[in-house]
């Protein structure tokens, strides 16, 4: 009996040195963890200061703009440069352009790229060699600028709503992320839907869908952040200002009062508000939008985008 308790505590002395030891190691912090940790907080200031400082110097008065020199906080605040961005009406109405078109836009682009990379997932489908050529074919030479205005004004699409989404239903790049996420669904799941009755229409909404959510989640961010930052679409296609939106909106107030710089109006311009300010305050309305809702769709961001990489 004393030998089996001599044992048990011989055992239980080793288990605790060997925890000691663990904890030991674990809790010690090594040059290298310093390194990491010194260059992440430079990496960090670099992306934070800058964001932080646009969204201080749009809450910023005229004098403290006019004076600047601060990074961090300025000498006097105030909410005139939100109060004359908000009560342009334009400015209301180029909103609501970006939100339609963004929204519209992503329901347009994720259902049809959905459908063409459904049926370029299948093997057996007739002339698939040469649609998937065609499609990499877009991914490196397009019509160029010229030609595609021709086509958009034969198609009667200039100075409509639909320029914005029309052309950008297909993107082959996206085409190929959800093509090789939809081949790794179980095959048995769609023949058993066969057994049960189900068209293929049934078994792409019923079952394909559903399986594809991190997959849409993340071709709906990529297409909605270029949805929103678009102003190029507009500027070439689009001469009515009812149909700008915020994209165009910010790159007119920033043409605006450049010209007024320039012109040697600008120290003239000073009621309430400073061009500078207005330009700030229309950034931060902006871009708050993608700020909000990318946290709600990062989880699907990296998972969509693995498991819907290219494989052989």
């Amino acid at each position: 009996m004393k030998t089996v308790n001599n044992d048990n505590t011989a055992l239980n002395q080793a288990k605790n040195t060997i925890q000691k030891s663990k904890s030991r190691k674990k809790s010690k912090i090594t040059s290298f963890d310093i390194f990491n940790f010194i260059l992440m907080l430079v990496f960090t200031l670099i992306i934070v200061v800058p964001l932080w400082n646009v969204l201080i110097s749009s809450f910023a008065s005229t004098s403290a703009l006019n004076k600047g020199g601060f990074v961090f906080w300025p000498s006097s605040l105030s909410l005139d440069n939100y109060r004359s961005v908000f009560s342009d009406k334009t400015l209301w109405n180029a909103f609501f352009i970006s939100v339609a078109k963004t929204g519209i836009g992503v329901l347009f682009h994720v259902t049809f790229c959905a459908i063409v990379a459904y049926g370029l997932s299948k093997r057996n489908l007739k002339g698939r060699g040469l649609y998937s050529a065609m499609g990499i074919v877009t991914m490196f030479f397009t019509g160029g600028m010229i030609p595609t205005y021709l086509l958009i004004k034969s198609l009667g699409m200039l100075n409509t709503f639909w320029v914005y989404i029309i052309p950008a239903m297909l993107s082959y790049y996206d085409v190929v992320i959800l093509m090789n996420f939809f081949r790794d669904v179980p095959d048995s799941l769609e023949e058993s839907a066969r057994i049960d009755g189900a068209n293929d229409w049934k078994i792409f909404a019923k079952i394909i869908v559903p399986l594809s959510k991190p997959a849409l989640a993340t071709i709906a961010l990529f297409h909605g952040v270029w949805q929103w930052n678009d102003f190029m679409t507009t500027k070439l296609y689009v001469t009515k200002e009812s149909l700008y939106p915020l994209q165009m909106k910010l790159y007119e107030i920033i043409l605006k009062s450049q010209a007024a710089a320039q012109s040697g109006l600008g120290a003239q311009v000073q009621i309430e508000t400073s061009s500078k300010g207005i330009q700030l305050a229309t950034i931060v309305v902006t871009m708050l939008p993608i700020l909000i809702l990318y946290p709600f769709l990062q989880k699907y961001f990296v998972t969509g985008t693995m498991l819907g990489a290219v494989k052989e």
